[in-house]
């Protein structure tokens, strides 16, 4: 999902309405026009600081994928080299999201990475 915000989207587009093409061709338009939908949504989830739609939406073409692969399994292959080729484009996901709710006299200790306490 990351790579359809990118400047290789439209390869990871077609790369993944090539799997149907092959394997489902009367959808195959039909998965291109919503793979078009998830990149604006994606898009617009971006702009506005968004950050439970990209993984939702990752969600819901993983499940896609994955029912097509067990449906059609000869298509493994083929997935496999999109990603191996989508690679070096793929952002290595280093961030981080924490959310805590302290009340009272309550403390809250967060870190990404490590977190060393010493004595005072």
């Amino acid at each position: 999902m990351t790579l359809l915000t990118t400047e290789v989207w439209q390869r990871a587009r077609d790369g993944i309405a090539s799997l149907w093409r092959r394997a489902e061709p009367e959808r195959a338009e039909a998965i291109s026009a919503e793979l078009d939908v998830t990149r604006r949504d994606l898009l617009a989830a971006q702009a506005g600081g968004d950050l439970e739609s990209p993984g939702e939406l990752g969600a819901e073409w993983q499940g896609r994928i994955r029912r097509l692969l067990a449906t059609h399994p000869e298509e493994t292959y083929a997935l496999q080299a999109l990603l191996k080729e989508l690679a070096p484009y793929t952002p290595a996901d280093s961030s981080v999201t924490q959310h805590a709710t302290a009340s009272g006299h309550a403390r809250v200790y967060q870190a990404g990475r490590d977190q060393n306490f010493g004595r005072r």
